[in-house]
């Protein structure tokens, strides 16, 4: 009936786990689309994705996190990246995309894989016709570029769940950090520094910035990047 009354249940009643997870469908902000800011995909696509293969040739193995990826646009999008800058190589190599976020509802969506022409909004004809089947007002991922990518249910704010996930080569987590405070931010932050790999990178949102006091980053001087490399540490003298 009043707030006050609702945080109480939220933190002491018997369906709080049920309420949080409600809560958090209503809330969350699912505004996504496929490459969206196509610069910054650009970057990866051209740059970043050809050096990291070119560096794991040996091991053949590439890991990819999209937090906070809402509906699947976005880690779908950067398995459509992978899946035809391999080609017929993507056969020989083990790759890894996962699409994390606190909603369970947007998860079911995604891995539904059934968009509306709005999250398709951005896609090139080619794109659209090579990797989506049209179904009714809706339009089917292709079943290959969907096997790429898993979901999990996670909370950015929980480091220990983290750590289950391994270490990552990339890291997107793209408009998010914009609705934290500066805790959460820096939390976060420390979090993907320590699941990224020492040459791996994050890419982040056209609007948020890192500051070296938040977190072990320094930035990629690429224009429209937005990404970011672990700062180097720096070696003791003599």
């Amino acid at each position: 009936e009043d707030f006050g009354q609702y945080i109480a249940f939220l933190t002491m009643g018997p369906y709080q786990g049920e309420e949080f997870q409600e809560m958090f469908n209503r809330i969350t902000i699912n505004e996504t689309s496929f490459f969206r800011n196509e610069p910054q995909l650009e970057v990866f696509e051209r740059r970043v994705l050809p050096e990291l293969l070119e560096a794991r040739k040996g091991v053949k193995r590439l890991r990819l996190w999209s937090a906070a990826c809402s509906t699947g646009d976005e880690p779908y999008t950067l398995a459509i990246m992978v899946h035809r800058t391999l080609g017929i190589r993507l056969g020989d190599w083990r790759i890894e995309i996962l699409g994390t976020d606190i909603s369970e509802r947007a998860l079911e969506a995604a891995q539904a894989a059934r968009y509306t022409e709005y999250s398709l909004r951005s896609l090139s004809p080619i794109v659209r016709q090579r990797y989506f089947k049209p179904d009714g007002p809706y339009a089917l991922l292709d079943p290959t570029v969907k096997s790429m990518v898993s979901f999990d249910l996670h909370n950015l704010k929980d480091r220990v769940a983290a750590k289950r996930f391994g270490t990552w080569d990339i890291i997107f987590c793209r408009n998010v950090m914009i609705y934290f405070d500066d805790a959460m931010k820096s939390q976060v932050l420390r979090t993907f520094a320590d699941q990224l790999a020492p040459d791996g990178t994050l890419f982040i949102g056209h609007s948020e910035t890192i500051r070296a006091a938040e977190a072990p980053f320094e930035p990629l001087p690429i224009p429209h990047g937005f990404c970011y490399r672990k700062a180097s540490v720096p070696r003791p003298g003599p």
